[in-house]
C-alpha cells in the first residue's frame, strides 16, 4: 500500500509503498476514501508531543469501505462502509457498559501498536506504527474491528471521514458532554475543526447566544457561517470582558478546542456563577494551567474534560450521519480545501497557518 510516513519529528512527511499485513483475529482491513487533517497529527509531526513512536503512518479520521475480514470479527463484512474510530471499545469492562466506551480501559500495550503489541506495517522489514489505533494517511489500514463503525452505503464517504474525529468530538462536547439546554449561553474559544463543530452543537440545541472566540478572522467568520451570533477576535479585544458585555453575567458553557494554558484561564474566567468550562484541546506535552480554586466552591463553577465529545461511537456515529442527510449537520462547508496524499505537507503548512476549517485527504 501507499502511505504518508513521518520518519522524525520536524522532518517532512515522506509517501512510501508500505507492506501491510492481513488482519488478524478481531480486525479488519479498510481500503480508505479519506481522511480529514487533524491538529493532533500536526502536532505530532512538527515535535510539540514527545511521546511518539517512529516511523510513523498518522491520520486519525477517515473512513472507507471493509475490504477484508480477520478471524472472530462479527457484524463487519467486505464492502460495508465504515467510519474508523481511534477510540477502540471492549464493550464489555465498566465504562463500555455503562455507556461511556470513550473511556475503555482495554488499553493498546505499546504506543502505535494494536492489540497484540505488533504492527501491521512495516518498511524494509522494520515496523511502521500505527498512529491512533488507524492510521488514515495511508490508501489502506488494519484496525480493530471496534474502531470500524458501519454506516448507510449512501451516506458521502469523503464527508463521512470528518465525523470520525472533529464533528463527533465539537458537536458531542455540546451535546453529550455538557449536555447544554436550549437558551443556555456559550462560548468556543478557538474555532478550528472542533470548535466550528461545538458552534454546530450548538446551533442544533438551540444555544444563545453562541460566542466565537480566535485571533483570526477568517476563521470568525467560519464561525458565523455554521451558527455564532458572536465573534470575538482575542489579538484585538480581551475575550472575558468581551464575553460577559455580551451574556450579561459571563457565559453558561466555555468550550475551549485549544490547548493553550492562557487560552484555558480565560474560558474559566469568562464562565457565569455555576457555568461550566469544557475541555476539548489537547494541550503540549507537559502543559500546567493554574486558577483561583475559590471560585469552584463560591460560584459553583465547573471545570470538566471530554474525551472524543463523550462519544457511544456505535449509536453516535449513525446519529451524526442521520443530522447530515437530513441538511441538519453541515459538514461539505468545513472541507476548505482536498489534497492528494503526496500534499500532505502542504496540509499540514495551511493548517498550522489558519487556512483551513478542514482538510481533507482524498484517496
Amino acid at each position: 500500500m501507499i502511505a504518508s510516513v513521518l520518519h522524525e519529528p520536524g522532518k517532512p512527511l515522506e509517501v512510501e509503498d508500505i507492506d501491510l499485513q492481513a488482519p488478524q483475529e478481531d480486525e479488519v482491513l479498510v481500503q480508505m476514501t479519506a481522511s480529514g487533517v487533524c491538529h493532533s497529527c500536526l502536532h505530532a509531526a512538527d515535535g510539540s508531543w514527545t511521546w511518539v513512536p517512529m516511523p510513523i503512518v498518522l491520520g486519525d479520521e477517515g473512513a472507507g469501505v471493509v475490504e477484508e475480514v480477520g478471524p472472530g470479527v462479527r457484524g463487519l463484512k467486505p464492502g460495508d462502509h465504515v467510519i474508523l474510530s481511534w477510540a477502540p471499545a471492549c464493550g464489555q469492562c465498566h465504562y463500555c457498559s455503562t455507556g461511556r466506551s470513550q473511556l475503555c480501559i482495554r488499553t493498546v500495550p505499546k504506543r502505535g501498536a494494536l492489540f497484540d503489541g505488533t504492527t501491521r506495517m512495516s518498511l524494509n522489514g522494520k515496523p511502521v506504527h500505527h498512529y491512533g489505533n488507524v492510521a488514515t494517511y495511508a490508501s489502506h489500514s488494519v484496525v480493530p474491528a471496534s474502531c470500524a463503525i458501519p454506516i448507510r452505503a449512501d451516506m458521502p464517504l469523503d464527508k463521512a471521514a470528518l465525523i470520525g474525529c472533529s464533528v463527533m468530538t465539537g458537536v458531542g462536547a455540546v451535546l453529550n458532554t455538557a449536555q447544554v439546554p436550549p437558551g443556555a449561553s456559550m462560548a468556543v474559544f478557538g474555532v478550528g475543526g472542533i470548535g466550528l463543530n461545538c458552534i454546530q452543537g450548538g446551533a442544533l440545541v438551540a444555544a444563545n447566544p453562541i460566542i466565537a472566540v480566535d485571533v483570526l478572522d477568517d476563521k470568525l467568520d467560519y464561525a458565523r457561517s455554521l451558527g455564532a451570533t458572536h465573534t470575538i477576535n482575542a489579538s484585538k479585544d480581551d475575550p472575558v470582558e468581551a464575553i460577559k458585555d455580551i451574556t450579561g453575567r459571563g457565559a453558561d458553557y466555555a468550550f475551549i478546542a485549544v490547548g493553550v494554558a492562557k487560552t484555558i484561564t480565560q474560558a474559566w474566567d469568562c464562565l457565569a456563577p455555576a457555568g461550566t468550562a469544557v475541555m476539548i484541546g489537547l494541550p503540549p506535552t507537559g502543559s500546567t494551567v493554574t486558577f483561583d480554586t475559590g471560585q469552584l466552591q463560591s460560584d459553583e463553577k465547573v471545570f470538566r474534560g471530554c474525551k472524543y465529545g463523550s462519544a457511544r461511537i456505535r449509536d453516535d456515529f449513525p446519529r451524526m450521519v442521520e443530522l447530515y442527510m437530513a441538511d441538519k449537520l453541515k459538514i461539505d462547508e468545513l472541507i476548505s480545501r482536498r489534497f492528494a496524499l503526496e500534499e500532505a505537507n502542504e496540509a499540514f503548512r495551511a493548517l498550522a497557518d489558519g487556512e483551513l476549517a478542514r482538510g481533507l485527504i482524498v484517496f
